[in-house]
């Protein structure tokens, strides 16, 4: 059995970083029910038309999760959210400050009513503060954190090629409310967990952030190539293909020129000789090793470094990850329903268990459970058609 299972969560949510925490309780085996705008649903539902009625975003967040569409400002509709949320266990919102208070399914009059549910919140800034109004996004948070202004190369700023912050909002939250779980179980209390996007990502900036306070200097934008580090970064070959070393010490710097350049003595050139002067020297330093790269085929140069004990990866294109090699080994792939569409490819969770096993659950339609959700919270099969008249549906 799943650790969640029988775990009752109610998602009021859109887009990308709320989803994605109720997708991960949902991997768990927690029942999540998405509450959706009766007629349009989740917007995430419109980005593209990768899989089938939905965009990708939208079949990535929302596998295995029940679908309810309702008009929660029309008062049967209401009536429905209120009975739904008298079933939850969990309730994770995005909907901003202001907007929740007007619904009345902020964490403070949900918890008023039921201390023992856990209520997640997840806002643009956090409230207080000049940008308590503000809307933010995933790129938006990247800029306000230093992110973009640390991605892309020489003068160019680049965003961040995924939604770093939504993602990092999203396994934060996920974290909070099993944490918060099991307070609840060891106590009995419910737990109002609040998060803003902005501050999700802002955790993730530690490093940078702490190397430029305490030397003074910014990490410069370097592209794939790490910016404190070298030689760190993807290299070209010989057939067109790119080869990605990761080059951390002085032991693989050694064996690199030793055994893969056949240069034993480049380890000890002056400009070569620390970290620090590979990185002041970079594009010497890259011109040395192109001249050996150069000659090599990709796969050619791979096994030289394995051969060596030097870090290194294939630099890959984003499909080639649906056969890369070691996922297609570890049968990490599974085939996932989505509306109106063939199944496609899903990755099994990240993390194993052997105690229990994910399945692969389907994507839901709009409003797709709204019958059958309706039936499990008492509904009759008349008061069900007189909803679906007004407010459901």
């Amino acid at each position: 059995m799943k650790p969640l299972a029988g775990t009752v969560v109610v998602g009021l949510e859109h887009a990308v970083a709320v989803p994605y925490a109720t997708r991960l309780l949902a991997d768990l085996g927690a029942r999540v029910i998405k509450v959706e705008r009766r007629g349009s649903g989740d917007f995430a539902r419109d980005y593209d038309r990768a899989c089938g009625a939905v965009s990708s975003y939208f079949a990535w967040t929302n596998v295995g999760k029940e679908s309810i569409a309702l008009d929660v400002r029309h008062p049967d509709g209401r009536r429905v959210l209120d009975r739904l949320l008298a079933r939850a266990d969990v309730v994770l919102c995005n909907y901003s400050p202001a907007a929740a208070r007007r619904l009345g399914v902020d964490a403070e009059t949900l918890r008023a009513a039921r201390p023992e549910l856990v209520v997640g919140e997840l806002s643009s800034y956090g409230e207080g503060g000049p940008y308590d109004t503000r809307k933010a996004f995933d790129a938006l948070a990247q800029s306000e954190t230093g992110l973009i202004e640390l991605t892309g190369e020489g003068e160019v700023r680049a965003r961040a090629g995924i939604s770093v912050a939504d993602i990092a909002a999203g396994v934060q939250l996920h974290a909070a409310v099993l944490a918060a779980l099991l307070h609840r179980e060891r106590t009995g209390e419910g737990v109002t967990l609040r998060l803003s996007l902005m501050e999700a990502l802002a955790e993730w900036m530690h490093q940078p952030l702490l190397y430029a306070a305490g030397t003074g200097v910014v990490p410069p934008r370097s592209g794939a190539h790490h910016a404190s580090i070298a030689p760190y970064g993807p290299f070209s070959c010989a057939d067109g293909g790119a080869v990605h070393l990761a080059v951390q010490n002085e032991p693989q710097w050694r064996r690199l020129c030793a055994e893969v350049l056949g240069r034993a003595e480049l380890a000890d050139d002056p400009r070569f000789r620390t970290v620090s002067d590979r990185v002041a020297n970079r594009s010497a330093l890259h011109a040395e090793l192109q001249l050996v790269f150069d000659r090599m085929d990709a796969d050619e140069l791979l096994a030289a470094l394995d051969a060596a004990d030097v870090p290194a990866a294939r630099t890959r294109g984003v499909l080639d990850l649906l056969d890369h090699p070691q996922l297609t080994a570890r049968d990490r792939w599974r085939r996932v329903p989505v509306p109106e569409a063939d199944p496609v490819p899903m990755l099994t969770p990240p993390v194993s268990s052997g105690s229990w096993e994910w399945t692969a659950a389907a994507v839901p339609a709009l409003g797709e459970h709204t019958d059958a959700i309706l039936t499990w919270l008492g509904y009759s099969e008349a008061e069900i058609r007189q909803l679906r008249a007004t407010s459901a549906g």
